[in-house]
């Protein structure tokens, strides 16, 4: 652990999480915009659904850490709505037990502090066409749909509502790109690519904006550690970065 201790924001959930590091991934993108004001942490897991993360949140956010998440940025659904195989394997999950691991996964953070915030990421929609031309060797083992991912999504917005708990509807949010289908915010039919993330982000800070947390964890609200610039160094205004 090194200091000075800034709010700590976690991002827990499958490979949209894990990826969000790459290149204009939306995890870096908020490692950058919230540099030297807080510590985003990356737990994310390839491959994972809600039955997976529920086994080990209890690992992964102990009760008994020194230093709790100021934030936990939560994400699982895609992978949970993958049609079930003949075999029962793979990684469906059936919509009513996703519904009661997602409670159980907010109701174990919620414990850790009262001054942990949660936010829930609904699952984006996806292009069943790119998908085919990324996966189709696949297709006859595992399925994937776009239609199954509005189901997955809904079910995690009614459960936020439920809750009160904040969450972002990337299924609407990526929607309101133009042609959204045809564009390029997934390289695969599922996993975002720079262009979705920025739109991640987006709903992300504009969530953080609006909600009524004391304090807030919106990046213009929260301190520079050491201050912006250091006194003995004349830095340009043209390089100051505006959020």
């Amino acid at each position: 652990m090194v200091g000075p201790q800034r709010p700590r924001f976690v991002l827990f959930g499958s490979s949209i999480v894990q990826l969000s590091y790459r290149n204009g991934g939306w995890g870096a993108v908020l490692a950058d915009i919230y540099s030297r004001k807080a510590d985003i942490v990356l737990r994310g897991y390839n491959g994972w659904n809600s039955r997976r993360a529920l086994e080990v949140v209890h690992q992964i956010f102990p009760k008994d850490a020194a230093v709790q998440p100021s934030l936990v940025i939560v994400y699982f659904g895609g992978n949970d709505s993958v049609a079930p195989l003949p075999t029962r394997s793979g990684p469906h999950v059936p919509l009513s037990e996703y519904i009661e691991n997602m409670r159980k996964i907010a109701i174990h953070l919620k414990s850790l502090s009262d001054k942990t915030r949660i936010l829930y990421l609904s699952p984006p929609p996806m292009s069943d066409e790119k998908y085919r031309e990324s996966k189709g060797y696949l297709l006859s083992k595992q399925q994937r749909t776009n239609e199954n991912c509005q189901i997955y999504s809904e079910a995690c917005i009614n459960l936020c509502k439920e809750m009160g708990l904040t969450f972002v509807d990337l299924w609407t949010a990526i929607q309101k790109i133009d042609d959204w289908k045809n564009t390029s915010f997934t390289a695969d039919g599922v996993h975002l690519s720079s262009e979705g993330s920025k739109v991640v982000v987006e709903e992300i800070l504009k969530v953080l904006k609006e909600a009524e947390w004391k304090p807030s964890l919106h990046p213009k609200s929260l301190p520079t550690e050491f201050g912006e610039y250091s006194a003995s160094y004349h830095v340009s205004p043209k390089l100051k970065h505006k959020l």
